[in-house]
């Protein structure tokens, strides 16, 4: 009752909302809030917070599209563009477009995990896949443009008015979300197999060394020794602890005064410098240059926004189940009710086709096949003399589709010729063509007729909308009633001409067709199933059994620390080529091989990588035999393919591509595996999310050209940088429990560990910042000289490793022309073609 007096009483103030949503979080009423709208009150089960902020997500989704649209503009325009001569200003607008897609993508990517409109959810699902696409594209295309894996946005970021950060590439939250009960159920398998395994492996058998009595007394003896030196070690500090408690007491006694005078400095210094250090701190708040400790910790607001996004995800269960539901009902009820009208104007369609037909040319048509789209081609906005005139031509052009003699070839080589001139006066560089702009422009399309200008102030809650599922299953039902339809119409009209023949005395023509052959006359042979009878538990679990298949660590791509390469631009253009940084090793990752795996849409119609080696400073199996090598390819590759998307990761990639096996691995055979993996490489298609990763710091013993050929892309990663340094040492120290103080110069640290690696990091934080040090940071902080002499143990990548690493890097396809692009004789080689390579033949 008191609720409604209250209510009753703000009924017609409406700018006093958040009064009243004060009132309602005083009364714990924030399950059902009333709202007046000017004439009636309105009941709705949702909070306001929320649902502003599906308004907010609303609204990044019209902004995303907005720029979306100015860049398929930009992209499709009505006339294609001249090729572009000039190497510099083509990179600079595939840079340009790179970095506006990514927005997007981080636009797109947040508002797809927010909001909880099932039917919006499919088109951005759709946008997103095709702007992630789309940049995947771009990324490949300066590849082959500037003839390099890394490259540096440091001008385009400062023209755009952008951060680093802007161009980080967000991972998609529903890679995970959306298959978090497959990833479960998987998890579970693999962790009882491995329980199992650990089982059922027979331990090693104790080894009884046979000690003779000399042997046991020395050993005895040394022990004896070291027990008597301890407890005479002990009684020594207790003797010299009575000796010093002795001569206090002979010296005479201290005067309590001077006693107290004495505490009094030590105390009084203590709580000056306790007082200067507050005033210190309080006066960098009050400058901005430290953050305040209370937001520090968790605040209020973050805590809430967390719960909200929970809230969210659980919603966006609740709305897609309800639209599945409601998907089965519409379709069935759509089917029972209009179904039986949708049969019979077809028919009336098409029968008034088959007389318009008759009058118009004095025979009846032939139907339409069902692969050039049966009866929806009679619907077209054509008259039948068009429409019959298009059927004949195709039926001219099938006869036609025959082996050419050599004077039609000679004609299509003239022509062929013709077309090559033409290209080689536009000479210049060329946008490749891309597979996710149609879709991208139909999502689009999509947005503009159906969204963008839509009233949703009825669908308060954000569920799914009745109307457009009938609009969509309309569609669908109308193309299964057709294909019957078209069924009963073959025949139909069949009888018809059957009927008109008699009459006429003619003989009676088959209305049946030869079935088109396949284009390729031999059948492509299957991949031959050796386990055909095999479970994929049975599978995993040999594969675990042989150690092929092992617990992965839970490792995120944003623990892999890195800065941001500021000055490679500014590098390249004093002719200096920049060594990447650990951010742009962590981009390329992303890019060529979670957002692939991630996304099937993705996988299908981006450039194709089935295999990634990585590169830089620094035999498992008991298969004999060639029967036994392909068993265990073939089970590799098939877990790979039921449990994709899926990584198979090679330790010393470059063992089976070695110039000259080591003596020590000559027993291990390890090119065994040089032919057959290559050729189960081949197997893996465009629908299987499976990459092949290879690790390798010794590149230089194998054969580069085998490696190349197995690697499509071969990633050299770098030892971290300065900025990379510092952010590594502090995040590290920061992981392991210690704290980061003024004591602690990590600039200093991070200049004399140039040339180290990240892992010599983690062991040196690792040895440093123990349990025991830990609990003395209040009194004594770390400081930087504590981590010298642990690094100085390890050996860091010198120069040379680093210099030989790069040299032959170079020796690589991609490093071959970056070479030859520098040098300028890729841009001499280019326009020998037609008439100029025949010369140069016949030479």
């Amino acid at each position: 009752m008191e609720t409604g007096r209250v209510l009753f009483q703000l009924r017609k103030a409406d700018l006093l909302f958040d009064t009243l949503w004060l009132t309602l979080v005083k009364f714990n009423c924030l399950q059902l809030v009333w709202l007046f709208d000017k004439r009636h009150w309105k009941h709705f089960p949702f909070s306001r917070g929320r649902d502003m902020s599906q308004r907010a997500y609303n609204e990044l989704w019209a902004e995303a599209q907005l720029e979306l649209s100015r860049l398929l503009t930009e992209e499709l325009p009505a006339e294609p563009p001249r090729p572009e001569k000039d190497r510099v200003v083509f990179f600079q607008r595939l840079a340009m477009l790179y970095v506006r897609y990514i927005q997007i993508f981080r636009q797109l990517e947040k508002v797809y995990d927010q909001v909880v409109h099932p039917q919006k959810r499919q088109v951005i699902r759709a946008m997103l896949d095709g702007v992630i696409g789309r940049v995947i594209e771009l990324k490949n295309e300066m590849v082959e443009k500037e003839f390099s894996e890394y490259h540096y946005m440091d001008d385009v970021l400062h023209d755009l008015k952008l951060r680093p950060a802007d161009l980080e590439i967000p991972i998609p939250l529903y890679f995970i979300t959306e298959r978090n009960k497959e990833l479960q159920e998987r998890k579970t398998m693999l962790t009882d197999i491995l329980k199992m395994a650990e089982v059922t492996e027979s331990p090693e058998p104790l080894m009884v060394k046979d000690m003779s009595q000399e042997e046991a007394i020395k050993i005895i003896q040394v022990v004896e020794r070291t027990r008597q030196g301890r407890l005479r070690a002990k009684l020594n500090e207790e003797s010299r602890n009575m000796n010093k408690m002795y001569r206090t007491k002979d010296s005479g006694a201290v005067s309590i005064e001077s006693a107290a005078v004495c505490i009094q400095k030590v105390w009084r210094g203590y709580i000056e410098r306790k007082r200067a250090k507050i005033a210190r701190d309080e006066e960098m708040i009050f400058l901005g240059m430290v953050m305040d400790p209370k937001y520090q910790v968790p605040y209020p607001a973050e805590i809430t926004a967390q719960a909200n996004q929970a809230y969210t995800h659980i919603k966006q269960e609740e709305h897609e189940e309800d639209y599945q539901k409601s998907i089965e009902a519409v379709t069935k009820q759509l089917r029972d009710v209009e179904g039986h009208d949708m049969s019979k104007t077809m028919k009336d369609q098409i029968r008034q086709w088959f007389i318009e037909c008759r009058d118009a040319t004095g025979s009846f048509p032939d139907y339409p096949d069902e692969e050039d789209g049966g009866s929806a081609i009679i619907f077209a906005e054509k008259n039948p003399q068009q429409l019959m005139e298009e059927i004949a031509e195709k039926e001219e052009v099938d006869s036609s589709n025959k082996p050419k003699g050599k004077e039609e070839k000679k004609e299509k080589g003239k022509k062929d010729k013709g077309k090559d001139e033409e290209e080689e006066e536009e000479a210049g560089l060329k946008m490749l063509p891309s597979a996710f702009l149609s879709d991208l422009e139909v999502g689009n399309k999509t947005y503009t007729d159906v969204w963008k200008t839509r009233n949703e102030s009825k669908n308060f809650s954000q569920r799914h909308e009745v109307e457009l599922i009938k609009e969509e299953k309309r569609k669908v039902i109308e193309t299964e009633i057709r294909l019957q339809v078209d069924e009963q119409m073959r025949q139909e009209l069949a009888d018809w001409k059957l009927a008109v023949d008699k009459d006429k005395g003619g003989k009676t023509k088959g209305n049946a067709k030869k079935k088109k052959g396949s284009k390729s006359g031999k059948k492509k042979k299957k991949e031959k199933d050796l386990t055909a009878d095999r479970t994929l538990e049975s599978l995993c679990q040999e594969l675990v059994e042989q150690g092929l298949l092992k617990k992965a660590n839970n490792v995120g791509l944003q623990d892999y620390l890195g800065d941001y390469s500021y000055l490679g631009t500014t590098l390249r253009q004093n002719d200096i080529e920049p060594m990447p940084s650990l951010s742009d090793v962590r981009q390329v990752l992303t890019l060529y091989a979670i957002l692939p795996l991630g996304s099937q849409v993705v996988h299908e119609n981006a450039p194709l990588i089935k295999a990634i080696l990585l590169t830089g400073p620094g035999g498992v199996g008991k298969y004999p035999g060639k029967s036994g090598l392909a068993m265990m390819l073939h089970i590799v590759f098939k877990v790979a393919r039921l449990l994709q998307p899926s990584v198979i990761w090679i330790e010393d990639a470059e063992k089976m591509f070695y110039k000259k096996v080591p003596k020590e691995e000559k027993e291990l055979d390890p090119k065994r595996l040089k032919k057959d993996l290559p050729k189960c490489l081949k197997l893996i298609k465009g629908e299987d999310r499976v990459l092949i990763v290879g690790t390798t710091k010794d590149p230089l013993s194998a054969d580069i050209k085998s490696l190349c050929k197995m690697y499509s892309k071969i990633i050299l990663i770098p030892r971290p940088d300065y900025g990379s340094r510092y952010i590594l040492w502090k995040q590290l120290i920061q992981k392991k429990g210690g704290e980061v103080t003024k004591a602690l110069d990590l600039s200093s640290l991070a200049k004399i560990s140039d040339g180290y690696t990240p892992g010599h990091m983690v062991q040196v934080v690792q040895s440093v910042v123990t349990k025991r040090r830990i609990l003395q940071q209040a009194n004594r902080p770390l400081t930087a000289a504590e981590f010298v002499a642990p690094l100085a143990k390890f050996d860091p990548v010198f120069q040379e490793e680093e210099e030989a690493l790069k040299n032959w890097y170079a020796k690589t396809p991609l490093g071959k022309k970056r070479i030859k692009a520098a040098t300028g004789k890729e841009e001499e080689e280019a326009p020998v073609k037609g008439k100029d390579a025949k010369k140069k033949g016949k030479k």
